[in-house]
């Protein structure tokens, strides 16, 4: 069984997740096509791992991929988890991932519908409130939540969940139509009102948003494809790191990888996939070292991190799993980064990289802080690490 050392898993991040100088991407869409997709649950994250990746990309350059060519969409999928999609993997997505997250997110909400007895038949209520939205939307006209709750009734309401308890609340039941609808690939976020780091997304049918019909797969192909396009951009991985990235089961993955003919290659404390035509050594690359944000796409590529994380998981992790800011030096992470009060990038090392990264990563953060231009990056998951700054 060939085996891939750790020093070669870092050479291939750095050059297929255009972190290494000599590989950085032309265009917003190629870096996102090299990661598969970007993280985009925390809206600022998409726009500073793309900033990391791309030559000289501003905001705009972003703004034009998602909202004006819309090469890039932002699609619910994977582990119900926001992304950007290419607009070919997107497709993908829907009938490899997200179809099944809508069909969860679908029962789960005529369930608790049901319990909160807000409709007598909470399945025909959603059946109707999603046709609904669809036909308000059917003209391409683009609509906020706010905007779709006005003229359609039905999305009104809430559920009570934790009633007496100081945690309690409520929960609105319109957004979690818009929800199911969009992850089923029948809408899609479309217009950002908001600042870059904010969300203030408007809703459109997903047709007309990209201006033809998305195409149809099977599932399995879907998956198969979703599960070649991984290992291309993050192999050799494990099933596991698999499994927990498609957000699926073991059966699909361990069948995709059978359609796939991967090859076994041993790593550092387990059994790794490779595809069979990606077998060859990565050649070496100049020192590298890159400031991402928190949920990048890189930073939450697997599920076994220990060969780029080392010892920090606790500081650079909160307890779900959320990965914050992070310093990276050579293909591992070496600490975090936060803003002073001044908007300053601030490095957190948690190990001693010498005094050639340091230089490079000081040029790194005054490049970020010259980048933002006084604005604030405050992560939706601070890690331990940023809450100490």
């Amino acid at each position: 069984m060939q085996t891939i050392s750790t020093a070669e898993r870092q050479r291939r991040l750095a050059t297929r997740h255009r972190l290494a100088p000599s590989h950085l991407a032309d265009s917003p869409l190629e870096a996102a096509a090299s990661m598969v997709c970007l993280h985009g649950t925390d809206p600022a994250t998409i726009y500073l791992s793309a900033w990391a990746r791309v030559r000289n990309m501003s905001v705009a350059d972003l703004d034009r991929a998602l909202y004006d060519d819309r090469t890039l969409v932002k699609h619910l999928a994977m582990r119900r988890t926001i992304f950007v999609f290419p607009r070919d993997t997107f497709a993908l997505s829907i009938a490899g991932s997200s179809q099944r997250v809508a069909a969860t997110e679908r029962a789960r909400l005529i369930r608790e519908v049901e319990k909160a007895g807000l409709y007598d038949d909470p399945e025909r209520w959603l059946d109707e409130a999603s046709a609904q939205v669809r036909d308000f939307m059917s003209d391409g006209k683009e609509a906020t939540l706010k905007e779709l709750r006005a003229a359609i009734p039905l999305l009104d309401g809430s559920m009570v969940y934790g009633e007496g308890r100081t945690w309690g609340g409520k929960v609105a039941v319109g957004p979690r139509v818009l929800t199911t609808l969009s992850a089923a690939g029948d809408i899609v976020r479309s217009s950002n009102s908001g600042h870059w780091r904010l969300s203030r997304n408007s809703w459109s049918a997903t047709g007309a948003w990209l201006g033809s019909d998305v195409d149809v797969h099977e599932r399995e192909a879907a998956e198969q494809k979703l599960v070649e396009l991984w290992l291309r951009a993050f192999g050799p991985g494990t099933e596991t790191d698999i499994k927990w990235w498609l957000g699926s089961t073991l059966t699909a993955v361990r069948r995709s990888l059978q359609a796939l003919q991967v090859v076994e290659v041993e790593l550092d404390g387990g059994t790794g996939y490779l595809l069979p035509d990606d077998l060859e050594e990565t050649a070496a690359v100049e020192p590298w070292g890159a400031l991402l944000p928190s949920l990048d796409p890189t930073t939450m590529g697997w599920f076994d991190r220990d060969w780029y994380l080392g010892p920090h998981r606790s500081q650079l992790f909160d307890t779900n799993g959320n990965a914050g800011p992070t310093i990276w030096w050579d293909g591992r992470i070496v600490g975090g980064w936060t803003q002073d009060d001044d908007a300053a990038v601030v490095l957190q090392f948690l190990d001693d990289v010498g005094s050639d990264a340091h230089a490079v990563l000081d040029r790194q953060a005054d490049n970020l802080t010259e980048w933002l231009g006084g604005t604030r990056v405050l992560p939706r998951f601070p890690s331990p690490l940023f809450k100490t700054s």
